[in-house]
């Protein structure tokens, strides 16, 4: 893969490893979002709390925001008729990113978050290819209208969405990262093996700045995610943005485990097995974060992990049991990113 000049590239040339931010969607339940309620629609009726998102997130180390966007497709702002707002909910998504991020006292990068539509694409459903590709390419104008230096397109299942999402990236002219959700034993839900992420757009444009994995169901899950894609392919930058531990039902609200010590070890272990861009997904708080910059800071060099040493400092996985008991993170994906 040929690794062109663009802010995020830039960046992994000057740091050498990068922490991406956070939860977006838990966050903003802690802030009074309702559940239902469309996020992103909080870019122009809440904006200071957006605002508030990502300034904690770079008060907490964070060199890379996503935009409050992950549902800004026309496909899922329809489910709150919001369908024809889609450039300027994403415009206004990413300037309140970047409003952030150029005040910051050092390099931080807007990264335009693009989720899935929502949609199957045929033969599976009604979407077609060429639909996907105008869907997407609406909502990244609008977030590269905005200011978003690179179209960060996340926690998604189907390789010819990635695909989609990535040839729109290309059609605006924006930069892409590309990551998966590997929720369903191991793979995502419509099959794909993280072996084979890095191959899924590797032919588009100039391919991904780096392609991983996001959200999932653990810590420890996705974690064996990077190892099988770092052997996969050595070479390649890749991203791990997890959950925060284990989600776990109590009653019908979901709980993570992880503690801000936790995520710092996962940090470690996601550096140590090849990592260079590293965030939290689901549940990840600023205290979180501030722990794995720390973490990532006082880096020391370790042997690459097996399966049975994350298990061991990280707990759990959950994936083995994937087929026997639904998990919450899968249907908490469905509503929101983070």
């Amino acid at each position: 893969m040929t690794v062109h000049a663009n802010p995020l590239s830039d960046l992994l040339h000057a740091k050498g490893v990068l922490l991406a931010d956070g939860a977006t969607g838990t966050s903003l339940f802690a802030m009074g979002l309702e559940a239902g309620e469309a996020p992103e629609l909080w870019n122009e009726t809440r904006p200071e709390n957006i605002t508030k998102l990502h300034q904690d997130f770079v008060d907490a180390g964070a060199d890379i925001i996503l935009t409050n966007s992950f549902g800004g497709t026309r496909h899922r702002l329809k489910l709150h008729h919001a369908q024809d707002r889609v450039h300027e909910l994403n415009r206004r998504a990413a300037e309140i990113a970047r409003a952030v991020a150029d005040k910051a006292p050092r390099k931080v990068i807007t990264a335009g978050s693009v989720g899935p539509t929502g949609e199957l694409l045929v033969p599976l459903g009604a979407m077609t290819y060429d639909e996907a590709v105008d869907a997407f390419a609406e909502q990244i104008e609008g977030l590269k209208a905005g200011g978003a230096e690179i179209a960060w397109i996340e926690t998604m299942s189907s390789p010819d969405e990635i695909r989609a999402a990535a040839e729109a990236a290309v059609k605006i002219g924006m930069p892409y990262v590309c990551t998966g959700s590997f929720d369903t034993a191991g793979k995502t839900m419509m099959g794909l093996h993280p072996r084979d992420m890095f191959a899924v757009a590797g032919d588009i444009g100039n391919g991904p700045v780096a392609t991983g994995a996001n959200c999932g169901v653990g810590a420890s899950d996705i974690l064996s995610s990077l190892l099988d894609m770092t052997e996969a392919n050595p070479e390649a930058i890749f991203v791990v943005k997890g959950n925060c531990g284990i989600p776990e039902f109590r009653g019908s609200e979901i709980h993570y485990s992880g503690t801000p010590p936790l995520m710092a070890d996962y940090a470690r272990l996601a550096r140590d097995a090849g990592a260079k861009i590293i965030g939290g997904c689901c549940g990840t708080s600023c205290e979180h974060l501030a722990a794995m910059r720390v973490a990532l800071d006082t880096y020391v060099p370790g042997e690459r992990p097996t399966v049975e040493t994350i298990v061991e400092r990280i707990g759990p996985m959950r994936n083995k049991t994937a087929n026997e008991t639904p998990s919450a993170a899968p249907r908490e994906r469905s509503r929101r990113r983070g």
